[in-house]
């Protein structure tokens, strides 16, 4: 029986199994849904995706390095208990080697394909990781850079993988100056490389806040425009890389650190787990209480 597009939705809508995973139930008992339903169940995917509807706000970043390559990831679970499990360890590291040597470009792309380019989809593998840990697990996102052999790539994990951060410096082999400035980037968390970087609009934007900010505080017109120049330098301060007192040094300027290295920052990518997503209002107490009166 041919399997179509919409007995697939239909699957993932009452089981909310990944979409290769329905696929392959669907035809392992030729086009059946309830027999679907059972198979997904008795392989224990379906009490995975029970659990999809879940928040998995905490998690780790994971930085995987070869050679040239590297990639930067955020998976996310339910509890950072988890994060302690080896196999979610294991997984961190499984997912990180797949998306260097297939290089997917969006996170959708990653989870169709096979892991490794020979395993399982990436997706099922995911599902089997739930099964045996049994919280919501999800690849959230990642950012992969490569580099020539006169440049270095930094990484730093805080806090046990709490913030990531991936940098790329050319002009210098040295791996300690390009961590230097991965620490500090994780500590002071600036949004651009550079005050080029910085989008007109934004910068326009900002401007106009600061002169509505200094004629509001009954300043006079004519001295409005010098305040808002200084002002903008310090807002430049805080979101670019260059102009930020350097952690290690407060005395100078990354730019001048970097510079004195011979090097310039290529670009460079902060994870924080869970930055922007929903988080659980509930903490451990309550969720066990909740446990005991059901």
């Amino acid at each position: 029986m041919a399997i179509t597009a919409k007995m697939v939705k239909e699957l993932r809508e009452k089981t909310g199994a990944g979409m290769m995973d329905c696929k392959k139930a669907l035809q392992e008992v030729d086009g059946d849904i309830d027999k679907a339903i059972d198979f997904l169940r008795e392989k224990g995917i379906a009490k995975a995706a029970k659990k999809a509807d879940r928040i998995a706000a905490e998690g780790s970043t994971y930085i995987e390095v070869d050679n040239n390559e590297a990639v930067l990831i955020e998976v996310n679970c339910e509890t950072d208990f988890v994060t302690k499990n080896d196999q979610f360890k294991n997984l961190l590291s499984d997912l990180a080697k797949h998306l260097l040597s297939q290089k997917p470009a969006t996170v959708e792309e990653a989870l169709t394909q096979k892991l490794n380019g020979e395993g399982e989809v990436v997706e099922t593998y995911i599902n089997s990781a739930i099964s045996k840990i049994g919280e919501k697990i999800s690849l959230r996102r990642f950012t992969i850079y490569t580099k020539t052999d006169n440049d270095s790539f930094g990484s730093y994990l805080h806090m046990g993988g709490r913030i990531g951060v991936l940098t790329v410096l050319e002009g210098t082999t040295e791996e300690q100056v390009a961590k230097d400035i991965a620490m500090h980037i994780a500590a002071v968390n600036p949004r651009y490389v550079s005050r080029d970087a910085v989008s007109e609009e934004e910068v326009n934007h900002e401007r106009e806040i600061l002169k509505q900010q200094a004629l509001n505080e009954g300043k006079p017109e004519n001295i409005v425009e010098k305040m808002v120049e200084g002002r903008l330098n310090k807002f430049f301060q805080e979101i670019c890389l260059l102009d930020q007192d350097f952690v290690k040094d407060p005395d100078q300027k990354v730019k001048k650190y970097i510079a004195s290295k011979g090097a310039t920052v290529q670009s460079f990518v902060r994870y924080e787990v869970g930055e922007g997503m929903e988080k659980r209002e509930e903490n451990f107490a309550e969720e066990v209480m909740s446990q005991i009166k059901k």
